[in-house]
């Protein structure tokens, strides 16, 4: 089974290696797709793709059985419509969980792969029933983390260490990102 993490990752955090972690582990994946997507269509980005995804390469290596893709569809149910992945699971956390019924069509996702949500501190488990059993949820231990408050942070002069990768924190600053 593939495991498909999704998200702008602007930028990626301790969060998002912690939901992959647990994906890999608790879902039993064999492999997990990083999908970086590069035109959101639900909301802009601070960061350019390609800076994104350099941010996301550097924040998943070294993590076995993971690969990093830049993805050009807007919507997921776009990128996972046809079942080109498989049998797979697309990957969120409790706070996108919650939201799910809100994505552009949901029961289409569904159709294509199943949806499963990492509980964490802070979050209640997302009310997903409706869906029966092609959610699936699973524990995670993250901080409650987000690349808003990351980019918050930085602007504000902040230190984000222990936030996000070593690797990333470099890269925030050596390219000067997130100060505006």
């Amino acid at each position: 089974m593939i495991g498909i993490l999704g998200g702008t990752f602007d930028p990626p955090h301790n969060g998002h290696r912690a939901l992959a972690e647990a994906a890999l582990s608790e879902l039993g994946s064999d492999e997990l797709v990083v999908l970086l997507v590069a035109t959101p269509g639900h909301r802009d980005c601070a960061a350019d793709a390609e800076t994104r995804l350099r941010l996301t390469q550097a924040a998943f290596e070294g993590m076995p059985r993971t690969r990093v893709e830049a993805d050009e569809h807007p919507y997921t149910v776009d990128a996972v419509r046809g079942g080109h992945f498989g049998d797979a699971v697309f990957v969120v956390g409790a706070d996108e969980g919650a939201a799910f019924p809100s994505w552009r069509e949901p029961e289409e996702i569904l159709r294509w792969v199943k949806l499963g949500v990492g509980t964490r501190s802070g979050y209640p488990p997302a009310d997903l029933a409706r869906y029966g059993d092609r959610v699936i949820s699973f524990e995670l231990a993250s901080p409650p983390i987000s690349s808003s408050d990351i980019r918050r942070r930085v602007a504000g002069g902040e230190p984000i260490d222990g936030l996000v990768p070593s690797e990333v924190a470099r890269l925030i600053a050596d390219l000067d990102l997130y100060r505006n």
